[in-house]
């Protein structure tokens, strides 16, 4: 059976546990991820002619496997490395690590043992990549990507710098139009390319391709750029190691900068010494005549290298600390005459902490030399609020780069998060960019009514402020409240409790409801065909794609409910269970197979259908019925513990019988009843004794018959699997596992909508209920009630 793609990642990161100890993250991912490409290519090429990579004898993975166990395997993976770089011109690129390192794996048995395992793991047979077909899905590039990623998030925050994010490398690539390329002659350059993963997601948005440069300054960093761009199917991609501002290394024939169709890049902030190797007042390149930036902060060098890299119509996007948007000085005079170029398109403002090298906020800004000299404004977003915690980390969100695309591509103005600043108004603001003076995107203060407070009545403006409920629900807000109090006042017709009913009972509730379920039933319908018909040749990611896109199209034009809400949803079901369906059945078909569950002999169940969704469809008898036996085991439980709490303590009768761990023992109580039993005295005990050894049986009598239940059906359940069709698996999976979880989180979504009406109103009603007045004449009924209480007492008081 076909590994499922998260257990493929987790198998991955196993391996890093075997080198955890004697080195930190940034240095054990050298080890792995090469590792990895010898797997990798000795799968995909060995023994084939005219391969892209040529895998010479004595230099495959194979060889590696043989030297398990032995004395001199560190020195021997070193040779079969050499051996591979050496073929494929590779060297100082995969050869990089040292597997003879005692210092960092490890001396004699220990290093053995430590590589030994690590080959092991890359061993298992589900890690085979000759029976990869998924090369437009790239699982192994998909596999590089999350060890990356990991390696990152470890390494701490001075040697995460070599991976970007690939939720932003996703926003970078979508916002500067890399699609819209039409060739694989168009160009994309990074200069501070790192491991690669930015250039990649921007290339992988792409239909045709197109041809990748890349330069970085870091010789280890280098490296894994180089391999991840094999593994990602890139091999002809140039990428180059040098110090980019002062030794600039793509340039033409004539010697100035080479210029590209397109460009991203994700610099190290605030870089000190940018300026070392060259002077930057005469350089050979161009490229600071917009102002020379600050000795000691190179955010802008990285920037202006990056404009100057653009072709006449060139597009490109660079991450940068918020502080390019506002710092005065060189900078000021810089970011005004590049506002005055109008090479500036847009401002993404980003949330903190996304980044593994820094916890501070950065932005995203686009460049767009094609239409700068007519450019009028430049388009600011606010996505600053739009992530989710992810460990020590934030993280953005499918929902949140999807928006971000949309509302930038399209330069849709939206109330606190983006709009089009004038040119004009930024001049204005003396050419600040500081993206607050221009989107307010601070949440309404929830202003209490003092006067509401004291006569009455709840505010008409927190009535109206939910009006896009009541552009729903036209009728509702009449239902629920009078306007014959004062002006400017409403008051809730019916009681508290009855506001939850009153809405949800509604007609056009009802009818919303109806019209949400009916959008969702109809994108069911044109999918549930689509998805029995995946096959062999599926392709995951187009799957999730398509079916992604639609149902962001089906609720587009729904009112309250959020299109990318309910995208999110779909998107988190994929990425936690069907995406590793859609690759099982991308490898293996439909095929329900029961599997022993972690190696237990009596746990079993499948990895594509589990039984659950055999035995609800097929079983549902037997289920209730089990269901039913637990409820009376329950109740038998209840009153063993209810009987061993009232007989329990100092004095207790069941105190006697308990064991030295203060259970109470089934054999203890059987002594205790034989010793009293022919003592009239002790008839009361006994008759206790007897009561709870009775009910101790009839809960292991009812644990029994759970048992044999539950044996029971699971012969029937495994009996089906052996007789399930093709048809029939598919819809258990698409229709009772898949669009039964998707459909439920639809109606989560708008269970949630309707609950925060609900609360609102209820809120206002309940901060209102009792005007001022009336809570003082309570306060002083109550006051005289103690007093008089104080009085008969006999106690003085003032």
């Amino acid at each position: 059976m076909a590994i499922k793609k998260s257990e493929l990642y987790s198998s991955l990161w196993k391996s890093c546990d075997e080198l955890r100890g004697g080195m930190d993250a940034s240095q054990y991912k050298d080890y792995v991820l090469v590792l990895l490409f010898v797997k990798y290519v000795s799968d995909k090429y060995a023994g084939k002619k005219d391969a892209l990579i040529e895998v010479p004898e004595g230099g495959s993975f194979q060889d590696m496997v043989s030297l398990k166990g032995k004395k001199g395997i560190g020195e021997g993976i070193n040779t079969i490395i050499a051996e591979l770089a050496k073929a494929n011109d590779l060297k100082g690129v995969i050869d990089v690590a040292d597997f003879d390192d005692s210092d960092k794996l490890g001396k004699g048995k220990e290093m053995v043992d430590r590589l030994s395992n690590l080959v092991g793991i890359f061993q298992n047979e589900s890690l085979d990549f000759s029976k990869n077909k998924a090369e437009g899905d790239d699982i192994l590039g998909d596999a590089y990507e999350y060890l990356m990623r990991h390696f990152a998030t470890e390494s701490g925050k001075s040697k995460g710098q070599f991976y970007t994010p690939a939720e932003v490398s996703r926003i970078m690539a979508r916002v500067i139009g890399i699609d819209q390329a039409k060739s694989q002659t168009q160009t994309i350059y990074d200069p501070t390319c790192g491991s690669g993963s930015l250039l990649l997601k921007a290339a992988d948005e792409t239909h045709q391709g197109v041809t990748i440069y890349g330069q970085e300054m870091d010789n280890a960093t280098t490296a894994l750029a180089k391999m991840n761009m094999i593994l990602h199917n890139n091999p002809t991609a140039d990428i180059w190691n040098d110090n980019t501002l002062s030794t600039p290394h793509f340039k033409n024939p004539d010697g100035t900068l080479k210029t590209f169709d397109f460009a991203v890049a994700n610099p190290p902030f605030s870089t000190k010494a940018w300026g070392s190797g060259f002077d930057p007042k005469n350089d050979l390149y161009e490229r600071f005549k917009a102002g020379i930036p600050p000795a000691k902060n190179g955010d802008y060098a990285f920037m202006l290298h990056l404009i100057r890299s653009l072709k006449n119509k060139g597009k490109g996007a660079i991450i940068l600390p918020h502080g390019v948007l506002f710092r005065g000085n060189a900078e000021a005079d810089i970011r005004t005459n590049l506002i005055r170029r109008g090479v500036i398109k847009g401002i993404i403002g980003l949330p903190a902490n996304l980044f593994y090298g820094t916890g501070i906020p950065a932005c995203i800004i686009v460049i767009d030399k094609e239409y700068a000299d007519g450019r009028k404004g430049i388009f600011m977003v606010d996505a600053s609020k739009g992530f989710v915690k992810d460990g020590n980390k934030n993280r953005l969100r499918e929902q949140d780069i999807h928006s971000i695309v949309d509302v930038f591509n399209k330069q849709t103005e939206v109330p606190k998060y983006s709009r089009m600043v004038a040119v004009e108004e930024i001049e204005r603001n003396e050419y600040n960019l500081n993206i607050p003076r221009y989107i307010d995107s601070q949440e309404a203060e929830d202003i209490q009514d003092i006067e509401a407070h004291l006569r009455g009545g709840i505010p008409k403006q927190d009535i109206e402020d939910l009006g896009n409920y009541w552009d729903v629900y036209p009728t509702l807000k009449d239902a629920l409240f009078s306007t014959d109090s004062r002006e400017g006042y409403v008051e809730l017709k019916i009681a508290q409790d009855e506001i939850k009913h009153t809405i949800f009972s509604h007609p056009e509730f009802t009818g919303y409801t109806e019209s949400i379920d009916s959008a969702f039933d109809l994108w069911k319908a044109k999918w549930i065909p689509v998805l029995k018909s995946l096959d062999k040749d599926a392709k995951p990611k187009d799957v999730i794609f398509k079916l992604s896109e639609d149902i962001l199209t089906s609720f587009a034009d729904k009112d309250l409910i959020d299109q990318y809400d309910i995208y999110q949803h779909l998107m988190t079901y994929w990425m936690d269970t069907m995406q590793d369906d859609v690759y099982l059945i991308s490898a293996d078909g439909w095929k329900a197979e029961l599997s022993q569950v972690n190696g237990k002999k009596d746990e079993w169940d499948s990895e594509l259908l589990p039984k659950q969704y055999v035995i609800d469809r097929y079983f549902t008898a037997e289920k209730k019925e089990i269901e039913q036996l637990e409820v009376e085991r329950d109740d038998v439980s209840r009153r063993i513990e209810e009987m061993g709490e009232e007989h329990s303590g100092e004095d207790g009768l069941l105190e006697e019988v308990k064991t030295d761990k203060g259970k109470i023992s089934k054999s203890n109580v059987q002594k205790c009843i034989k010793v009293i039993k022919n003592d009239a005295d002790s008839v009361e005990e006994r008759e206790v004794l007897e009561a709870y050894l009775k009910l101790i049986k009839e809960e292991a009598s009812a644990r029994k018959k759970i048992k044999d239940a539950q044996k029971s059906l699971d012969k029937l359940v495994i009996g089906k699997y052996k007789t399930l069709n093709e048809d029939e698996i598919k819809i258990l999976v698409v229709d009772d596992k898949w669009m039964a979880a998707i459909s439920q989180d639809v109606t989560s979504e708008l269970e949630r909508i309707s609950q925060r009406l609900t609360r609102r109103i209820k809120e206002l009603a309940e901060r209102y209920a009792l005007p001022m007045p009336d809570l003082n004449a309570q306060v002083d009924e109550l006051e005289m009630k103690v007093n008089g209480h104080l009085d008969k007492m006999g106690f003085e008081w003032t």
